[in-house]
């Protein structure tokens, strides 16, 4: 991980009516994301969904709902005590 970056962890997937794959990946303590959208032939090429990824910290968003930030912080911290990062999940 380089200075300027942070690792997030797989959060939320859902699927839309397009079959677009959308991959919500969070900060363990909840207040950053970065979303993902994948089409399921570009996840199934590229070996599939990670439990967690790498990001620059610029390029996060904030989680402005406390209830949301609730939620991804447990789910991130689930993830992280579960899975290696580059686990498939």
């Amino acid at each position: 991980m380089s200075d300027g970056s942070t690792r997030l962890w797989l959060v939320e997937r859902t699927y839309d009516d397009k079959g677009l794959i959308s991959l919500v990946y969070a900060t363990t303590d909840g207040e950053a994301v970065r979303r993902i959208e994948r089409a399921p032939i570009a996840v199934e090429r590229s070996g599939g969904v990670t439990a967690a990824v790498e990001a620059e910290r610029d390029a996060l968003a904030p989680v402005e709902e406390a209830s949301l930030r609730e939620r991804y912080a447990a789910e991130a911290e689930r993830m992280a005590e579960n899975h290696d990062p580059e686990e498939t999940v």
